[in-house]
């Protein structure tokens, strides 16, 4: 490594995320999923840094983006939402 920086960005980079996928997909039996209402957001990201299954991902323009197949439908996201923007709903409807 050349600088102090580039070692703690390989570090962090290494150790801030869990892998997804890592046990497969998941998010075939999940009861409940997230729906996500963009209008309503104010790009916090509390759900992106809540969410313990590393299943939202931050778009350009700092939206989210969820993947459904390894959300396992706990609504943590939802529950740390200040705006409601993510809303819990019956899987299929």
């Amino acid at each position: 490594m050349s600088s102090k920086s580039e070692y703690l960005k390989f570090r962090y980079a290494l150790l801030a995320k869990p892998r997804i996928g890592a046990a497969g997909k998941t998010g075939l039996w999940r009861t409940f999923k997230p729906v996500y209402h963009r209008e309503k957001c104010v790009k916090c990201l509390l759900c992106w840094l809540h969410c313990p299954e590393n299943t939202i991902d931050i778009a350009e323009d700092k939206t989210i983006i969820i993947d459904y197949d390894y959300c396992k439908g706990c609504g943590i996201c939802a529950y740390v939402c200040p705006t409601k923007a993510i809303e819990m709903v019956v899987e299929g409807e």
